[in-house]
């Protein structure tokens, strides 16, 4: 929902009613994860998609009949074929789109759940998308980390859902839960989609140079907050790192570590090392390598990779730590320019976080998406 939470916003707001499709499974080589959404206005506007344009008018269709009759709908895409390619999947994969009516009553907790999105805090929308009984579907609860609004259901229902709700939100990461009718965890019947909404992940990018300056515009474009950060006052501006969110003056190896005991790095946290000093980059490292990051990856030739190495295990790191650097960084694109090596260690980043393999997708074979095979769906 977040790439059309602000038009979704502004016509909650002013009173209109509207439908929001939004991915809750995925299998196979499916174009999009689960939470991408389509809202269509009751006027025939439509923000966002849920496929890259391969179902969105099969989906806009039956978004127009939820709006007029209120009843949400979860309806299977799959593969195309000659006789129905515009309601199916090229890529070969399937998807589950969930479409519902959002309005002030349907939906009265969203404005604060939106306040929260904004504010940086952490928040879940739990919405039932399969249920033996339809009255039951379309029901949501918004579950923050200390407290919940909204019912499902039965007190069973809902309070395995706000439990399972904060374990993904804990670890940022949107899904479908399945439990019994009455929140049964051993059995079937009742399909819940969580949609976790955390803070943009981090990217710190520590060097004031040419290249910071072309990774923090891509890392940006990623969806990451990128703060960047270097001991010397001269180098480190604001006019010189227009993309970044944030340019601090500090050393390197201080900063992240006052930042880890505020509680402001974690497990989706990159570390980009492109300082290439030793001075610098050493004691950073021996912070960085001992926390619980997304990815350190560090800069310079192999030469300086290989005495980075020996100053590091002077310094008592061990080989498992060390075993956590990306160095050299980035992958072998041939890169040349700052932007080109942005683009290789965005691309390194990207596979490490996905399990991708790095290689020439004409050179593979078998999906291009990895994704669970689709169960059959048990209609109640």
């Amino acid at each position: 929902m977040r790439e059309v939470l602000d038009e979704l916003d502004r016509r909650y707001r002013r009173g209109e009613t509207v439908a929001l499709g939004t991915v809750v499974s995925t299998f196979r080589s499916a174009p999009r994860g689960p939470g991408a959404s389509m809202l269509v206005a009751a006027d025939g506007t439509v923000t966002g998609s849920v496929s890259g344009g391969c179902v969105e008018g099969a989906v806009y269709e039956l978004a127009q009949d939820v709006i007029g009759d209120g009843t949400p709908v979860l309806q299977r895409y799959g593969v195309s074929d000659d006789d129905a390619f515009s309601v199916g999947l090229t890529c070969g994969g399937i998807i589950d789109v969930f479409v519902e009516r959002i309005d002030e009553t349907s939906f009265p907790a969203f404005t604060e759940m939106v306040a929260s999105v904004n504010a940086g805090e952490p928040v879940a929308v739990a919405t039932v998308t399969e249920h033996p009984d339809a009255a039951t579907v379309g029901r949501r609860v918004v579950v923050w980390p200390d407290r919940a609004d909204g019912a499902l259901g039965s007190d069973r229902m809902n309070e395995a859902v706000i439990d399972d709700a904060r374990g993904l939100l804990d670890v940022g990461r949107s899904g479908t839960l399945h439990y019994g009718p009455d929140g049964q965890r051993r059995g079937a019947g009742m399909s819940v989609f969580v949609n976790v909404f955390q803070p943009p992940p981090r990217m710190l990018v520590f060097g004031a140079i040419d290249f910071a300056a072309a990774m923090a515009k891509l890392g940006s474009f990623l969806g990451y907050r990128v703060t960047v950060c270097d001991a010397r006052g001269v180098f480190a501006t604001a006019a010189r790192f227009p993309a970044a969110d944030e340019v601090i003056v500090d050393w390197p190896h201080r900063y992240l570590a006052a930042e880890a005991e505020a509680g402001r790095v974690d497990g989706r946290t990159v570390v980009a090392v492109l300082t290439h000093d030793p001075k610098f980059d050493v004691p950073l490292l021996e912070v960085a390598l001992r926390m619980d990051l997304a990815y350190v990856g560090a800069m310079g030739s192999r030469r300086t990779h290989d005495d980075r190495l020996a100053r590091l295990r002077e310094a008592g790191m061990s080989e498992t730590e060390l075993a956590r650097l990306s160095s050299p960084i980035g992958l072998d694109l041939g890169a040349r320019t700052p932007e080109e090596t942005a683009v290789s260690i965005a691309a390194e980043i990207i596979a490490l976080r996905w399990g991708g393999g790095g290689e020439r997708l004409v050179r593979t074979e078998g999906p291009i998406h990895v994704h669970e095979v689709a169960p059959p769906r048990q209609h109640g």
